[in-house]
């Protein structure tokens, strides 16, 4: 048996020929022609760059006072609340005084007892004088014997030592009274500075044990200064420098700075799942009242900062070929679509802006990377194509 192959069908081979053209053609649109939307580029623009250390603080009173007891007692009446302005020298709260004045009586009447025995030794020492008188002259008359004149003289000097010993007791009664009055007054708690009660800790009706410590009653701020305490890592804390400004932003406003210096690094760090960070301190006004104590702030310390200047985003910088002298290269997208690769000289940057200072003007379209390779493959297929 003989086997006839069929002939391929004419109008397979045509069809199987459009196909092939048509994908051939697609590819060669997709990868050669450019559309002003394939070159990805940015345009230079004028703005601040900020070189910055940031860090996470809490905010906290500048001045503040905890007010607490010296002396022991029920606390009967706490008189401000959380809240409330108070005046330097205000009352804040009291104490049961009974004792206290129990005391202070007592002692008042030990003293009156003592100064009326202070005018008896003193009537005593008087007559004691006069009869020493007495018995001179008698003496220089040859009227009575040396024997009484020593016994006079003697009954002086006891006089006079007996008015010496009770005067010590005055003294030392009158320092045991002064002592009790300054305990009396101490049941009267009143306010050491003018602020705010930011925090009151015991509570009306409370028995307070000042014996060996001074029981803290509540807390006074003044409010219209505030210190930012902010933690910097031990990598960043060398770039920080006493006097370099600083702002921060609250977790409830992160539109509004608020600015201050820099016034003091802590030098003893404080050490969280072994990290080590320092303590860097500056304050700000807060006259509005706007802040309020262990507020979060985001912060930033300004290490270095230029305004009004040429900038670029820092992926737009191509490459480097003389980083010391801040010379890098960018690929500049020309006006008739071509690119041209150009050398600028650069300035600060933040790791997300850079600086130029030569080589490039305001508006000029640089290349990024991404759209580098797709516009250099359409130099060699189209020309005059602009960008929107």
């Amino acid at each position: 048996m003989v086997t006839v192959k069929k002939a391929f069908p004419l109008w397979r081979w045509l069809f199987a020929i459009i196909v092939l053209a048509s994908a051939a053609g697609a590819y060669y649109v997709y990868v050669y022609s450019v559309t002003d939307d394939e070159v990805s580029y940015v345009t230079v623009s004028k703005g601040s760059i900020e070189n910055i250390v940031t860090a996470t603080g809490r905010l906290q009173p500048r001045n503040f006072v905890d007010v607490g007891a010296q002396v022991s007692g029920q606390l009967i009446e706490i008189l401000v609340d959380v809240g409330d302005q108070v005046e330097e020298g205000q009352l804040l709260a009291e104490i049961d005084s009974t004792v206290y004045r129990a005391n202070v009586d007592g002692t008042r009447a030990q003293l009156r007892n003592l100064e009326a025995q202070m005018q008896d030794r003193k009537a005593q020492l008087e007559l004691a004088q006069i009869q020493l008188r007495r018995q001179r002259q008698l003496v220089s008359n040859r009227m009575t014997s040396e024997e009484s004149l020593q016994i006079a003289e003697a009954s002086q000097r006891s006089a006079e030592a007996q008015v010496q010993a009770l005067a010590a007791q005055i003294d030392q009664t009158s320092s045991t009274l002064r002592a009790e009055e300054a305990r009396l007054n101490y049941s009267q708690i009143f306010a050491p500075m003018s602020g705010t009660v930011v925090n009151i800790v015991a509570r009306q009706g409370q028995t307070i044990n000042a014996t060996q410590q001074a029981p803290t009653i509540m807390q006074i701020a003044d409010l219209s200064v505030m210190t930012v305490q902010a933690q910097v890592s031990e990598a960043d804390v060398s770039r920080l420098s006493t006097g370099m400004e600083a702002y921060f932003t609250t977790l409830g406003n992160q539109s509004r700075r608020w600015s201050g210096q820099l016034r003091r690094i802590e030098p003893t760090p404080q050490v969280e799942n072994n990290v080590v960070l320092f303590n860097a301190l500056f304050d700000v006004d807060n006259h509005q009242m706007a802040l309020l104590p262990q507020m979060t702030a985001q912060v930033f310390f300004i290490v270095d900062k230029v305004d009004d200047v040429l900038m670029l985003p820092v992926n737009a910088i191509s490459g480097s070929s003389n980083r010391q002298a801040g010379v890098a290269k960018v690929k500049l997208l020309l006006p008739d679509g071509s690119i041209e690769e150009r050398e600028v000289i650069t300035g600060l940057s933040n790791r997300v802006q850079i600086e130029i200072k030569e080589g490039l003007s305001l508006e000029d379209q640089v290349v990024t990377p991404q759209g580098s390779q797709r516009a250099g493959n359409a130099q060699s297929t189209q020309t005059g194509m602009r960008p929107r």
